[in-house]
């Protein structure tokens, strides 16, 4: 266990945070913030930054002895100093209202889906926020000014989501002695329809292309939130090279498979191959069941309990889940379930039922199935959550997260999981996209690359639709530094598990290096190296 006093400045850090966004408790699996939304004005926010800094000379003043106690001080004061640097910096509350939309979202939706908490308190819980909601957005109006547009587009398209969520909230939560829990709903409709009209309006007036949060910010990010060395440049030399290196091995794959068939013409040949709308999601629960038992029979990595359910994604939720997402339990929650949503197809004609079909790839479900499930996110989650220590149990980077999931893609793959070298094919193609990520994420956010030719370069590079690289770039400019998470995170764990075996000597197992990783949760690579010895 860490030291009494970097637990109780770990429990002033929480206090902090959950006073702030009381939807991050929810999710958390904590009930004392249910009825509460958070409160992101320009006063509230510098308030609670002032806060925070002084909690972090506090941390920094104490003397630890211990070095995962070192370790786990460092991975709080990295989290300190980078959510300061987002309030104070990149300011969210002032330059994305989806930033607001989502967290009301988040707040509604974790009262209808927590399984933790009986019916009657979710409900009344729900009540609550339902009712704050009017005066929420009203006090997001009055502080986003100069949004990007691209902000606002990727809004625009959350507001439908919300309204539909909020009708399942009334369908299922409604409490039967609360007379006002209907007028509460309306209010909050209306409520988000106004945000809406103010998005094509007020906010569309004084909307801007200034997106990117620029060089500086984001080798703040890469430093603090990631605890990475390499800066933006070194990173896009070494995503523009992989980009190129995975293209080759594409090539020649693609030669042994149908010789003369150029790698994107295999890839859309390939793509027909997929699983009818009701087979769908039976698919992808038999391929992680598959990848569960793989993991325990190799002896790959410790399973803990919690099942992981997969469904079919709910319709008022398939607006912001166009494809799959997985949605972990709580760190701090009694049910260690979690999910994997599959939207299926939303179009009603044959041809549009059949494009959406192609995105599920029977040749691509192996691999998106271990990556957000066994041995992926669902089990290193679990295992995070399972640690003694509170800032291992809730604090992560992207690099760690995303990048452990890569990681597992392609050592699935070298421990023999893929059944056919079309399986494998698709794998790489994957990565291919992980590489291009890393590209147009630096590119975007360090002003080197605008928004049109990211698009391109997606079309280009991966293949997508017009549609689909649209809406994926829009994602970036929303999260500077997470999309090099993925083949960065790859990179680091692949030479961090070189380093391993090279110390462990004889005494190497692929089982004891997994081990020793997921024994940190989701902390930076660069904290998992220092505990274990490696520089």
């Amino acid at each position: 266990m860490a030291s009494t006093s970097l637990e109780q400045l770990t429990t002033s850090y929480l206090d902090l945070r959950w006073h702030l966004n009381p939807v991050d408790a929810s999710a958390a699996g904590l009930v004392a913030h249910d009825g509460r939304l958070g409160s992101f004005t320009d006063g509230e926010v510098g308030e609670h930054a002032a806060a925070l800094r002084a909690l972090a000379a506090a941390i920094e003043a104490f003397d630890l002895d211990a070095l995962d106690d070192e370790i786990d001080r460092t991975a709080l004061l990295n989290e300190i100093r980078f959510t300061v640097h987002y309030f104070t910096v990149e300011r969210p509350h002032q330059r994305d209202p989806g930033f607001w939309l989502s967290h009301v979202l988040e707040g509604l939706y974790q009262m209808l889906a927590a399984r933790d908490r009986p019916i009657t308190d979710r409900a009344a819980a729900a009540a609550e926020r339902l009712r704050l909601v009017p005066g929420f957005l009203e006090r997001a109006r009055e502080t986003l000014d100069r949004c990007p547009r691209v902000f606002i587009d990727v809004a625009r398209g959350i507001g439908g989501g919300g309204r539909a969520l909020i009708d399942e909230v009334a369908k299922h939560l409604r409490p039967a002695d609360d007379e006002t829990f209907d007028a509460a709903c309306a209010d909050a409709r209306d409520a988000l329809r106004h945000f809406d009209d103010a998005l094509t309006t007020d906010l569309t007036e004084t909307a801007t292309d200034d997106f990117a949060i620029g060089a500086d910010a984001f080798n703040y990010r890469l430093r603090f939130q990631h605890a990475l060395q390499p800066t933006a440049t070194e990173l896009m030399r070494y995503g523009r090279k992989l980009v190129e290196q995975v293209e080759v091995e594409l090539a020649s794959m693609a030669e042994d498979i149908a010789p003369g068939t150029a790698w994107p013409d295999l890839l859309d040949r390939l793509r027909g191959d997929h699983p009818s709308v009701e087979d769908l999601v039976g698919t992808y629960a038999l391929e992680m069941e598959r990848a569960r038992l793989f993991v325990a029979e190799r002896d790959l990595a410790a399973i803990p309990d919690g099942a992981l359910d997969v469904i079919a994604t709910p319709p008022f939720l398939q607006p912001l889940i166009p494809f799959a997402a997985y949605q972990p339990p709580g760190a701090f929650s009694a049910d260690r379930t979690g999910w994997f949503y599959v939207s299926p197809p939303d179009g009603t004609g044959a041809e549009e039922r059949e494009q959406g079909l192609r995105d599920h790839c029977v040749h691509e479900i192996p691999s998106t199935a271990l990556h957000e499930g066994y041995p992926g996110h669902h089990l290193q989650f679990l295992n995070a959550q399972a640690q003694p220590r509170t800032i291992r149990r809730l604090l992560s980077t992207p690099v760690s997260v995303e990048g452990w999931a890569l990681y597992c893609e392609e050592m699935m793959g070298e421990q023999g999981f893929y059944r056919s070298t079309e399986e494998h094919f698709l794998q790489r193609v994957a990565l291919l996209w992980r590489a291009v990520r890393v590209v147009l994420d630096v590119g975007l956010h360090t002003g080197s690359i605008g928004f049109d030719e990211a698009v391109r370069l997606l079309e280009h590079h991966v293949h997508f639709a017009h549609g689909h690289a649209l809406a994926e770039v829009r994602r970036y400019c929303a999260e500077p530094a997470y999309q090099l998470a993925y083949a960065v995170g790859r990179r680091e764990l692949r030479a961090l598990r070189d380093d391993f075996q090279r110390a462990a000597g004889p005494d190497y197992s692929l089982r004891r290096f997994h081990d020793a990783v997921l024994a940190y949760g989701g902390l930076p690579v660069s904290l998992m190296r220092w505990g274990m010895g490696l520089g």
